[in-house]
């Protein structure tokens, strides 16, 4: 069974910063072809792609909304994905899912119904 379990969350200041983390087990096939991603949810709204990166190969792509503020990477032996999360915003406040997606595209898939396997998500809350 495909486990995602993420971890980091909390409440931080405005500009602050945090770092999640998701362990990733189990992923039924190879895991140079999956796709892992950020979402958040916050309350009373739509999720919202957040970032996503190769399993593999590294490559990565952002929302507009963090770009140049979260960066997402992986550690490929330790099979943890992180989302380090600078500049923090009160709209940044939000639950945050670490997702799982086989992807043999070349292009990284960015909505939601593409990511098959969910954690159980972390809170973020951004205090102004």
């Amino acid at each position: 069974q495909v486990q995602l379990v993420e971890s980091g969350g909390g409440l931080v200041q405005v500009g602050g910063s945090l770092r999640l983390s998701c362990a990733v087990s189990q992923l039924p096939y190879s895991k140079s072809n999956y796709a892992m991603a950020w979402f958040r949810q916050a309350p009373g709204k739509e999720y919202e792609f957040v970032a996503t990166i190769n399993f593999e190969g590294g490559d990565a792509d952002y929302a507009d909304s963090v770009k140049g503020r979260f960066t997402i990477s992986r550690d490929n032996v330790k099979n943890v994905i992180y989302l380090q999360m600078n500049s923090l915003k009160p709209e940044d406040t939000a639950v945050y899912y670490c997702t799982a997606a086989w992807n043999l595209l070349p292009q990284l898939p960015r909505r939601r119904e593409q990511y098959a396997y969910w954690g159980r998500g972390t809170q973020v809350t951004v205090s102004s």
